[in-house]
């Protein structure tokens, strides 16, 4: 067949009565659509979700998880929530964007009335990027500092180190005598990182964000330049990038381990991690613990997965990559753990004092215990520099996620005009999230990040996984979705799939949001306590996403006609182009938008528009059979 492309510039089009906007055969009185794109290869799938799941989160909050909730058997709840409402939320999240090919938002088509999902999610998205490239700047700031013969955390007697600074170097040529009580003590690496790189001493608070840090603000910029150049093409690109970022963290990763592995002291920190406590497993904590981090680290509910799967051939084997991403993520964190505590093992032990005194999680793990670490290894600034190149590969796959759906999911609403332009359209994303982002590289500016990521994927994003949870399987209908499945891979999900997208699933994403909210604690970082509006302002960003629901579905009912629950049902159903983008893969019922449809022999005028059957007509024969026998049954 000639391209949609060539087809307009060659001759006139007739527009079909039913033009979807990812459609790229009609052209509604104006030039046709650019084409979407997809991936230029299978593995430029694959790569892109194992990156954008595989990510900050499973070097410095997996292993601190896993050791202060039971150690090694923490892998059983762990894994059991990966069951439940890991594997299920991610295939089918996989699922809706292969079928329809399309992004976070004009996905809503199989539900208008929910259309305030996908823009609660864009919201979502959006907060989560401007903070997340903060980070990737953070990184970018210490790879920097590594490239020197001596690591500026290395020592005191600088002039942002104050008095309580301890330089374990000084204490180990003076032979003194270990252990040394360090309570009133601060590292120099968390000196530096706090004074030097935050200058955190110059602002008083979250309302007092002080001076820009320029030094960061470059960083940042940078950080958003090398973003937007890897998504400048859209997939074409970044799907190329991720062969080097998703598989080269660990290539690294193994060294790491191998080096710390062999360090004295190492199975110390091993046996702090892995040593398991089952009495642990008789607490609910432990359980919901598990399943924030399966939720999480899989990435479920930020559309990226839907978006790149939006980006697949229709009959692309979803099912088989869903286990290799999801099984692939949990044994990255495992093995994470593993580098990460067999280094603090022997940074306890050079230091005289328990592993639960070095351990920590998150931004500390990685700005303060880590560094510190690499600054008493043979070849510091080698190290460090693999371990802070190894989270900028880390981080920057889930950027280039989080900056596809933006851009994904608008310009499937406007394809007509953003398409041709969108390269221009993402520069002008990046450079609106740059500058709303400069907050963060104040004085001041770590305060904003911590109620970022505190609040803006916190409850908002939980709720918008369950309406769509719901929806597919209350509103769309359970097995309406299953046929969809059937008619994409050939096969319908079985047993274990229905019961967990039906009842499971939900379930324990209620649970977890009930659990939040019950158990909810205020801000802090440190021993700053944030005020009270600063608390406000974060809660308000978790119920806006949530507003985007009811917003959405009051514009929904508004633009249908008749009585009120007239206008909800015509609202909640499908719009008559869902279905596959293409016109070939659209069999069964879905061929009922196809010029000339109106046999009752769906699977034959597609025979006669394209001249033969298509490589699943078997799958096509037992929908429309499926389709036959539920039409005899209902008269």
């Amino acid at each position: 067949l000639p391209s949609p492309i060539s087809c307009c510039l060659t001759q006139p089009v007739t527009p079909e009565l039913l033009v979807s906007p990812s459609s790229q055969d009609g052209d509604l009185g104006s030039e046709c659509p650019e084409d979407r794109g997809n991936w230029t290869g299978r593995l430029d799938f694959l790569l892109s979700c194992i990156g954008y799941c595989v990510g900050l989160g499973n070097v410095w909050r997996f292993p601190y998880r896993a050791y202060t909730n039971g150690g090694g058997a923490f892998l059983v709840p762990y894994f059991i929530m990966l069951a439940i409402c890991g594997i299920p939320i991610f295939f089918m999240e996989l699922s809706l964007g292969q079928f329809s090919s399309l992004g976070p938002l004009a996905v809503w088509k199989i539900s208008p009335l929910f259309k305030g999902v996908g823009m609660g999610t864009i919201l979502i998205v959006s907060l989560v990027a401007i903070y997340y490239n903060m980070i990737i700047a953070y990184v970018l700031f210490y790879l920097f500092a590594s490239l020197t013969s001596d690591l500026p955390w290395q020592h005191c007697g600088n002039w942002w180190n104050t008095e309580l600074c301890l330089d374990h170097h000084v204490l180990k040529a003076g032979n003194t005598t270990f252990p040394v009580n360090i309570t009133n003590t601060v590292s120099p690496s968390e000196e530096y990182w706090s004074r030097y790189v935050l200058h955190i001493q110059g602002s008083s608070g979250i309302g007092d964000p002080g001076r820009i840090r320029w030094n960061l603000c470059l960083c940042l910029l940078l950080s958003w330049t090398i973003v937007y150049l890897c998504i400048l093409k859209g997939v074409k690109s970044s799907g190329k990038v991720v062969y080097f970022t998703a598989t080269f963290p660990y290539l690294i990763l193994m060294m790491l381990l191998i080096r710390g592995v062999t360090l004295d002291g190492a199975w110390k920190g091993i046996r702090f991690y892995l040593t398991p406590q089952f009495d642990h497993l008789l607490s609910s904590k432990v359980w919901i613990e598990a399943a924030l981090q399966i939720f999480y680290s899989l990435g479920v509910g930020f559309g990226g997965l839907l978006t790149f799967a939006s980006y697949n051939t229709f009959h692309q084997n979803i099912y088989r990559d869903t286990f290799i991403v999801t099984l692939g993520n949990a044994i990255t964190s495992i093995l994470a753990g593993f580098a990460i505590f067999s280094v603090l093992g022997y940074m306890s032990q050079e230091l005289g004092v328990p592993v639960n005194q070095v351990a920590k999680a998150g931004p500390g793990l990685a700005f303060v215990v880590y560094p510190q670490a690499m600054t008493m290894l043979p070849l510091s600034p080698f190290w460090s520099f693999l371990f802070f190149f190894m989270l900028l590969t880390l981080g920057l796959d889930s950027q280039f996620a989080f900056m596809e759906t933006i851009v994904t999911a608008v310009t499937d609403e406007f394809p007509y005009y953003l398409r041709p332009k969108k390269a221009s359209f993402s520069a002008a994303i990046c450079i609106v999230l740059f500058l709303m982002g400069l907050i963060l590289t104040t004085e001041g500016g770590m305060y904003w990040l911590v109620l970022l990521d505190d609040y803006s994927a916190g409850f908002g994003l939980m709720v918008v996984v369950i309406t769509t949870c719901l929806v597919v399987t209350r509103v769309y209908g359970m097995k309406r979705f299953c046929r969809d499945i059937h008619m994409m891979l050939g096969f319908k999900p079985g047993p274990y799939f229905r019961a967990c997208w039906m009842l499971l699933s939900p379930a324990t994403m209620m649970a977890l949001l009930v659990y939040n909210i019950v158990k909810y604690q205020p801000s802090e970082y440190g021993s700053y306590r944030f005020p009270a509006w600063a608390e406000v302002l974060g809660i308000l960003m978790g119920v806006l996403s949530c507003l985007m629901i009811p917003v959405g579905m009051l514009v929904a009912v508004l633009q249908e006609e008749g009585t009120l629950w007239e206008r909800v049902q015509q609202a909640s159903r499908a719009t008559l182009d869902w279905g596959p983008s293409l016109q070939e893969n659209r069999t069964g019922m879905y061929v009922a938008s196809l010029a000339g449809s109106q046999s009752p022999k769906p699977l034959m005028v597609h025979m006669r528009r394209y001249g033969g059957i298509t490589s699943y007509e078997n799958t096509a024969i037992e929908v429309d059979r499926e389709i036959e026998e539920e039409e005899e049954s209902m008269m």
